[in-house]
């Protein structure tokens, strides 16, 4: 494999790039650091995606897989890699990822957590009885396969369309779990109405060695209630098949899933890690705003807001990168800002309220990140 990008860094030290086909087929990026005669130092994953701030979706890369081999550790080269490699990515996107960051190291380089971790537990009881209560269904329920996943790529894209933190999948995504020995693999449930898909579930089976013990859908969507309804009791059967009481279901609250589970009764789990975890830094200020001016007005419903734009992209409204990018994702808001001493000045206030609502908002949904799109 030929590399793209060849350069030294220092005498006995190179940084290079290579473009390989990863899993699912997916182009992966790969950045070296090579001592002499090619000698492994340390490597990296850079993974590339369409990435929602909302109603926009903007290109964007993430980074995982970062190693140093033991015989070159405490020597700086984790930081030559990631510095070199976030240059290089600068380049091509304004705007970078970690999918699973280590608590306390890439702070270092510009990252801030910027997602909170959360799930629905279900009662088994409370689907059953909410499913006896309804209404005939509408919608029929079949196991799917993946001759589906264009139609369910079309309804995630349409269910998450403002959605922060979540991927603009493309037409010919498949991040389906594998069977394996060890791994069950993914199992789809499908919704249908009127002879279309409404609705799916991606159910996981329980690999060898979990420490969770129950059912686990990876992710559901659903054009309404009544579909939601239909899938979830299906899950339910699943469930008592397991003789399991209760099952978890890895959606955000706001959804329509979400919100018929609070309806029935849950438990929402929700984890804000003070680092590490889900993290985001920007690379290119005035080039992500650029790209994100549109959401910014639709937020503020449109309102003139051009020189608190230019401000915040030259950086004098709102300087701290870290903070600016868990506002313009949701994480936090400008309430939230003001708390950590971030200055908003008296006339921009307004402004930054519209701007950055939070998640959970009429504007602004909560940020999710689904694990079928992690890297």
């Amino acid at each position: 494999m030929h590399p793209v990008v060849d350069v030294v860094l220092e005498p006995g030290l190179r940084y290079t790039e290579t473009i390989e086909s990863g899993a699912g087929n997916r182009s992966v990026r790969y950045c070296r650091l090579v001592a002499d005669e090619d000698t492994p130092v340390g490597e990296l994953e850079v993974h590339s995606f369409r990435w929602r701030f909302g109603a926009v979706a903007v290109d964007a890369e993430g980074i995982g897989g970062v190693e140093v081999q033991p015989s070159f550790r405490r020597r700086g080269h984790m930081g030559r890699l990631l510095r070199q490699t976030l240059e290089r990515m600068s380049r091509r996107v304004t705007v970078a990822a970690v999918s699973d960051g280590i608590q306390g190291v890439y702070e270092k380089f510009g990252f801030a957590t910027s997602v909170a971790e959360g799930h629905l537990d279900l009662r088994v009881r409370d689907v059953e009885r909410a499913a006896a209560a309804a209404a005939p269904a509408t919608a029929r329920v079949r196991p799917g396969s993946t001759e589906d996943l264009p139609a369910m790529v079309d309804l995630y894209n349409s269910t998450h369309a403002h959605r922060p933190w979540t991927h603009e999948r493309p037409a010919d995504w498949n991040r389906l779990v594998t069977r394996t020995t060890w791994r069950p693999g993914s199992e789809i449930l499908v919704a249908e109405a009127e002879g279309m898909l409404a609705g799916y579930a991606i159910v996981a089976g329980r690999s060898f060695g979990d420490g969770y013990f129950g059912l686990t859908v990876q992710e559901m969507a659903a054009s309404d209630a009544d579909v939601a309804l239909c899938l979830l009791a299906d899950v339910a059967a699943m469930a008592w098949e397991l003789r399991v009481s209760e099952f978890r279901v890895r959606e955000p609250s706001d959804g329509v899933v979400g919100r018929l589970a609070r309806h029935l009764g849950c438990a929402y789990q929700q984890e804000f890690p003070p680092t590490g975890g889900m993290m985001a830094a920007i690379l290119n200020r005035p080039g992500l705003l650029a790209a994100l001016e549109s959401e910014l007005r639709r937020r503020n419903r449109g309102a003139a807001v051009d020189v608190a734009m230019d401000e915040l992209a030259r950086g004098e409204l709102i300087p701290d990168n870290g903070l600016l990018v868990r506002l313009l994702l949701g994480y936090s808001s400008a309430a939230d800002a003001s708390t950590l001493a971030a200055v908003v000045p008296e006339h921009h206030r307004r402004t930054c309220s519209a701007w950055f609502p939070g998640g959970g908002t009429a504007a602004l949904p909560v940020p999710y990140a689904h694990a079928l799109d992690r890297y």
